[in-house]
């Protein structure tokens, strides 16, 4: 038997490695594949509780709740208004960036928050201690704030940033839930936000403290926003994307879809003559998936509607004699309609409008003719 020489045994070993770690594969799979679970089971510190000790009844899930309402309770007979004032005051008056940052879940929260201030067009950006510790920390100048989010003031992250961050001539805010903590100590300002305790059981588990840090910064946020006398129409513009902007946009200044940009048009129409027999027009009525049969002349006026619906019910109230009736006999001959230059979302409003909703909106010129249908779900599909 050949010896395996020492240069062969690292060899082996690196081609261990280079499959363990995504490389080519030497090794079995299966085998591979257990190295994989015996690696994902030792990442977890506590093995899955059995499904039959878990229990919670409406009691206790009751208690839980009303003890939280007590200690948020807490927070708002405590807090100090007079540092609650000054610090949105400083925040008002900013003329440079307002940073936030923290750590863990205060990290989250301080990250949140500053969204809420950009969303509201206040120019604001979460900076990540870690990485402002290793180059970050360039974007911080003369005149911008940096807010701090930590529970204890005793943040190991935070504490180092804060000279690097005095260095850039940057003004900075604690805010903590600890009395006389380092970090308060160390900053320009502290706004001291009240715990009593966290609702864990352990006191350990941060879901009262982030809740009040929550709270905090988003009503901060609201009363900037009301300081800065922000209008529905500025707030639509920094959500052009989303249903509240869309909606806002097209209301007030009358921009966006109109009508004619989401409506099916030609082959797309479902349509038929108003002598057609009902049960001739069900591959029309189903296949262009409008819910509906827009009745039109020979001229392509459009005469009516005739809905699933209608369908539904023609049959219940006419049994077999529905192979007799055509659409125009059933039809409705007053729906509603809309202009192709019409705004998508009055074409919304006109279907949600009473006595009942509607599903579509025949689409109409000025002489009356056809020229396409808006579905509800062309328009949601359009993001209204």
């Amino acid at each position: 038997m050949k010896k395996r020489t020492r240069r062969e045994g690292a060899d082996s070993g690196h081609m261990k490695m280079m499959d363990e770690c995504g490389g080519r594969q030497t090794c079995n799979k299966p085998r591979l594949e257990r190295r994989r679970v015996q690696v994902i089971i030792e990442m977890g510190s506590l093995s899955s509780p059995s499904p039959s000790g878990q229990h919670i009844d409406q009691t206790t899930l009751l208690n839980l709740f009303k003890s939280q309402q007590n200690l948020l309770n807490f927070f708002f007979n405590h807090i100090d208004h007079s540092q609650t004032l000054a610090f949105t005051r400083t925040l008002l008056h900013s003329a440079g960036t307002i940073f936030f940052s923290g750590v863990g879940k205060s990290g989250f929260v301080a990250h949140k928050i500053s969204q809420t201030l950009v969303s509201l067009g206040i120019r604001s950006a979460f900076l990540s201690p870690v990485d402002a510790l290793h180059g970050d920390i360039g974007i911080l100048t003369h005149g911008d704030l940096l807010v701090l989010f930590s529970k204890s003031g005793t943040t190991d992250e935070l504490i180092r940033l804060v000279p690097c961050a005095r260095a850039k001539e940057a003004y900075l805010i604690s805010v903590t839930s600890v009395q006389g903590n380092p970090l308060a100590g160390m900053c320009d300002m502290n706004v001291h936000l009240p715990l009593e305790r966290e609702l864990c059981p352990f006191d350990l588990a941060p879901v009262t403290s982030t809740a009040i840090q929550m709270v905090f910064g988003d009503t901060v946020a609201i009363a900037l926003m009301c300081a800065r006398n922000l209008s529905k129409e500025q707030y639509a513009s920094n959500h052009p994307a989303g249903r509240i902007g869309k909606s806002l946009i097209f209301k007030t200044w009358g921009r966006g879809e109109q009508v004619k940009d989401v409506m099916k048009k030609q082959d797309e129409l479902p349509i038929c003559k108003e002598g057609d027999l009902i049960m001739d027009q069900l591959v029309e009525l189903t296949s262009k998936e409008c819910g509906c049969l827009l009745v039109i002349d020979e001229q392509h006026h459009l005469i009516g509607t005739f809905t699933d619906g209608d369908l539904r019910r023609t049959l219940k109230a006419s049994g077999e004699a529905i192979f007799k009736l055509t659409v125009g006999e059933m039809c409705n001959r007053n729906p509603r309609f809309i202009s192709s230059d019409a705004m998508a979302v009055e074409a919304m409003k006109k279907m949600e409008a009473p006595p009942s909703p509607v599903q579509f909106l025949p689409v109409i010129n000025d002489g009356n003719f056809l020229i396409g249908i808006v579905t509800l779900h062309g328009l949601v599909s359009a993001g209204l």
